[in-house]
């Protein structure tokens, strides 16, 4: 049975702030466009501990790593290729930097594994074998566990059999806390079509040990809202909401520029809250200033 503080303090019913976006902001600081996130880990390692330390100082209690593309077979693509223990034990090291030089104890703030998609589809919907994808999350979440994180998070997930294996590798390669998300990008479905009830569902009967179920990125806040209530109605599991910050528009530069306001957001995250979310921050858009305002609502 898992004992981590990360979720002792869910047991006890606190409302945990995680923190906002990773490429968004990293964007907005010159990242270029499409360019992988993780290239910054070692090219500008200083905005990475500088956005870490920006949301901690917003009041993120949970801050996620800079691995959600440093699977084998999302690196497989990239200048990265072949690096997987080296991008995430650098993730984790300046993710560990962040919160001394915000002036913090390792103990007050938790460091997220964030593991993304594949990247592709599994058979017969694409060319992926369930093996490979299955040992790709399981070489990501050994450096991970090995790097010192201290719960994993695979987020933005749509169909059901890849985060399973995702899932499975999670529970055969570590002992650490489990947060399971899936971005409802089609209303209060996935991509795939899987709805939140489904996805609970699903999860219950596998036999996997899921500590957290969660919804993030996703489309509209309001549709997100739904996903969350539904989920909520699903499970008895702690829920992680990470929406992003409404809709992108897309600016006269072809970049996308996310118009809902940190006080806006702060008054939704009340409604998060209120809905059963216990683990709540943002998504695609979610700067500091806005992370400022949903951690107050988590005090209040």
């Amino acid at each position: 049975m898992k004992q981590s503080a990360f979720l002792k303090r869910l047991k006890s019913g606190e409302v945990l702030v995680a923190d906002g976006a990773t490429g968004t902001n990293l964007q907005s600081r010159g990242l270029a466009h499409g360019a992988p996130s993780e290239t910054w880990l070692f090219d500008r390692p200083d905005e990475i501990v500088r956005l870490h330390c920006d949301f901690i100082q917003a009041g993120a209690q949970i801050i996620l790593t800079n691995t959600f593309g440093a699977s084998p077979l999302r690196l497989g693509a990239t200048s990265l290729a072949g690096r997987v223990d080296d991008v995430n034990q650098r993730a984790v090291d300046l993710a560990q930097q962040a919160i001394h030089k915000a002036g913090r104890q390792e103990s007050e703030i938790f460091v997220a594994g964030s593991i993304g998609p594949s990247g592709g589809l599994i058979k017969p919907l694409g060319p992926l074998e369930e093996g490979r994808v299955y040992a790709s999350f399981s070489e990501q979440i050994k450096a991970l566990a090995s790097a010192g994180v201290d719960l994993l998070v695979i987020e933005t997930q749509f169909d059901l059999k890849e985060a399973t294996l995702a899932a499975k590798a999670g529970h055969d390669n570590s002992q650490l806390a489990l947060v399971v998300s899936f971005s409802y990008d089609r209303g209060t479905r996935t991509m795939m079509g899987v709805r939140p009830s489904q996805m609970a569902n699903e999860f219950a009967a596998s036999g996997l040990e899921i500590d957290v179920l969660g919804v993030n990125c996703g489309r509209s806040l309001d549709e997100n809202l739904e996903a969350l209530k539904e989920l909520r109605v699903a499970t008895n599991l702690p829920i992680w909401f990470k929406p992003n910050a409404g809709l992108p528009k897309t600016d006269n530069q072809g970049h996308s520029v996310y118009e809902l306001s940190p006080k806006e957001m702060g008054v939704l995250a009340s409604i998060w809250i209120e809905n059963g979310a216990q683990v709540i921050g943002g998504c695609c858009g979610t700067t500091p200033e806005h992370l400022a305002q949903i951690a107050k609502a988590s005090r209040m």
